[in-house]
């Protein structure tokens, strides 16, 4: 299986072309930015350098993409650019090429301001049966990349599956608040139990997919680690997460007690991935249970890859505000 991977030298990128490589096969990765897995420097939206790429691909993995820690520093139509015609271009040179599968990663940001209920209301139960609210350019674009997708499924008979991913980042949170509240290693283990998922665990929801997707035609999924809570624990997770989560763990306070971390207050959604574990055989392993057994020990919870991999970070440049820029950073582009 030849394959090519867009947006190489990030996060996602690097993983998946390491993973290939290690397996055997052949694997062109390409993106903006040189590295180690990068064979071809070049944009998605070049088309002469996209359809050189593609020659002799089976399987594509997009994962390349403007996030949206970019959404302040570049403008609206950068991220139509990348996220939108740079999605275009690739499956117009996959349908050319006679490529078999598509792997579109795409975000659990579409779903947007349908994740968050009203105060006083429930957490959110996420599946892919809620419609997409995008708030931000970031959404838009992804939620028109996915629609590309099914269109060239639909008319040119391209097996496409679309991966709505949740948290893998391993920079600090881009909220200043949840920052101020929780150390950053506290923060993203009490996130495996609704919004977050292993850089391993998302390679290998890819790989799946990429077996899959001939048989499924397609289709989106929710990725993210399995979450142990019922639409029954839905009212107090909004009020009392913490409660929830020592009835269901209840070794877990004290090893977050011997950390000096803390639990939870609240969870306002959750993310489901029973559809992705059905449909694609997937079977993640780094969810809220492991990490806190090896935490229990001492151990690193995170996968040897995603150790491996480490962090990329999203600007070149420093912020006055933090890890991220804020509105006030400077006027809005587009």
């Amino acid at each position: 299986m030849k394959a090519l991977v867009t947006g190489s030298s990030g996060h996602l990128g690097e993983a998946l072309v390491r993973t290939l490589r290690d397996a055997g096969h052949p694997v062109l990765g390409l993106d903006i930015l040189p590295s180690p897995f990068t064979d071809r420097v070049a944009s998605i939206t070049d088309r002469a350098a996209v359809n050189q790429s593609m020659a002799g691909v089976e399987v594509v993995f997009h994962a390349a993409t403007l996030h949206k820690p970019h959404v302040v520093t570049h403008s609206r139509q950068d991220f139509v650019d990348t996220n939108v015609t740079g999605t275009l271009t690739l499956l117009e040179a996959a349908v050319a090429a006679g490529v078999k599968a598509f792997i579109f990663t795409s975000t659990t940001s579409v779903f947007g301001d349908a994740l968050v209920p009203a105060a006083g209301e429930p957490a959110a139960w996420i599946t892919e049966d809620v419609a997409p609210r995008p708030k931000n350019i970031y959404g838009v674009t992804k939620t028109a990349a996915e629609d590309l997708c099914q269109l060239f499924h639909r008319n040119q008979g391209l097996a496409c599956l679309v991966l709505r991913t949740s948290r893998f980042f391993p920079e600090e949170d881009d909220n200043a608040a949840v920052r101020a509240a929780f150390a950053d290693e506290n923060a993203k283990t009490n996130e495996l139990l609704y919004r977050r998922a292993d850089l391993a665990d998302m390679v290998g929801a890819h790989l799946a997919a990429a077996a899959r997707a001939s048989e499924i035609g397609f289709a989106r999924y929710i990725i993210s680690a399995t979450a142990p809570f019922a639409p029954g624990d839905l009212p107090r997770l909004r009020g009392d997460a913490a409660a929830v989560v020592r009835r269901l763990y209840p070794e877990a306070e004290a090893v977050y007690r011997q950390l000096g971390w803390r639990l939870p207050d609240t969870v306002d959604r959750v993310y489901v991935n029973a559809r992705a574990r059905q449909d694609l055989g997937w079977r993640p392993q780094y969810d809220f249970a492991r990490a806190v057994t090896a935490l229990q020990s001492g151990q690193d919870p995170r996968s040897p890859l995603a150790r491996l991999v480490g962090s990329k970070g999203y600007h070149a440049e420093i912020f006055e505000q933090g890890p991220y820029p804020v509105e006030e950073d400077r006027r809005r582009k587009g």
